[in-house]
């Protein structure tokens, strides 16, 4: 676990505000049967903060946006947005206080077109003309989605399908936005693409939980973040102490010395 003095640096670099965080996540604890994929992990995200959430497969990392999101339910722990308690709410319910997900593998309806999966994102809204200013934000953002508005999302490429499955997530008007591996797949080009727009986002204020194999792309691009190993916290940090500490990230990470 993170030592009491690194986690105290930490919050203090971020204590310019007594404002609580956006989003707390306290001795979180998940399980599918009898394994646990969690185990008493605590975390926060604070408003307009991008915080990376790193580990090898199996880590957990999913398993935590699985369960902000409501999709998994967790077994013990508490999650607060703001001063909401969401641990036990259904999904549509979270998404309507205010968390996206942009999920692994994308996720997009490829049947649909772009612009369908775009509309799809915004279901859960009934403000039509922010609606429409979002969806020339979104293609503004993502030029490439506007020439492919009509055509079905299952032809796109791998790229584009990111693209547009971070499009979809943005159409909710999230306050935190969850994402799962977004260069998961993408050639080197693609993910500096994708990272480019998502340092756009975050220079715009949005507040991000990033989970991401790209050790260095996610350090990049965070203020903050934690190292998931085998379901609890190995590490944490801001990211430029991270950054400074590979070696100790990547003992974080693989649980053994390099």
């Amino acid at each position: 676990m993170a030592r009491p003095e690194a986690r105290a640096a930490t919050a203090a670099t971020f204590a310019g505000s007594a404002a609580a965080p956006l989003l707390s996540v306290k001795d979180l604890t998940v399980t599918y049967g009898a394994v646990a994929a969690i185990r008493g992990v605590n975390l926060s995200v604070r408003a307009g903060e991008v915080v990376a959430l790193l580990g090898a497969n199996g880590a957990g990392k999913s398993s935590m946006l699985r369960s902000i999101s409501g999709i998994v339910r967790p077994r013990a722990g508490c999650i607060r947005l703001d001063a909401t308690v969401i641990s036990r709410l259904p999904p549509a319910r979270i998404v309507r206080l205010g968390i996206g997900h942009c999920p692994e593998g994308r996720r997009i309806f490829g049947s649909l077109t772009a612009a369908e999966n775009l509309r799809l994102g915004a279901a859960a809204r009934d403000d039509r003309a922010a609606v429409a200013e979002d969806r020339e934000r979104m293609l503004a953002l993502f030029p490439i989605l506007r020439e492919r508005q009509q055509q079905p999302a299952g032809t796109l490429s791998g790229g584009e399908q990111q693209m547009l499955a971070l499009a979809r997530a943005l159409m909710a008007r999230p306050r935190l936005l969850l994402l799962d591996e977004p260069s998961l797949g993408l050639a080197p080009l693609l993910v500096q693409q994708i990272f480019r727009r998502l340092t756009e986002l975050k220079a715009a204020g949005t507040t991000m939980l990033l989970v991401e194999q790209n050790i260095a792309v996610a350090l990049d691009l965070a203020d903050r973040a934690y190292v998931l190993r085998t379901g609890e916290v190995s590490l944490e940090g801001s990211a430029a102490e991270l950054k400074a500490n590979y070696e100790r990230v990547a003992e974080a990470y693989l649980g053994a010395r390099r």
